[in-house]
């Protein structure tokens, strides 16, 4: 599945992954378990969790934790593959 295939399925997705105030280390072990069973998984970066740091960053670290590829970042809002 190349690039604009993926984002194009993401468009649709919904999200199913929320990174709070608890950081991305609340989320790895969830967004695994996702990633496990389907191939794109779209992740809300809230208010508290981007403290100190962009979207853009704190979605590539949490894809780097997951082993995942990062398909697309808009807004607060994330796209991953594995």
């Amino acid at each position: 599945m190349n690039d604009d295939e993926m984002k194009r399925r993401a468009h649709d997705l919904d999200v199913t992954v929320w990174v709070g105030k608890s950081g991305i280390d609340s989320v790895v072990d969830e967004l695994n378990d996702q990633l496990a069973d389907r191939d794109l998984v779209k992740v809300k970066f809230l208010r508290a969790a981007r403290a100190g740091g962009s979207t853009e960053e704190k979605a590539a670290d949490l894809a780097d934790r997951v082993n995942a590829g990062l398909v697309d970042t808009r807004g607060h809002t994330a796209v991953m593959y594995r």
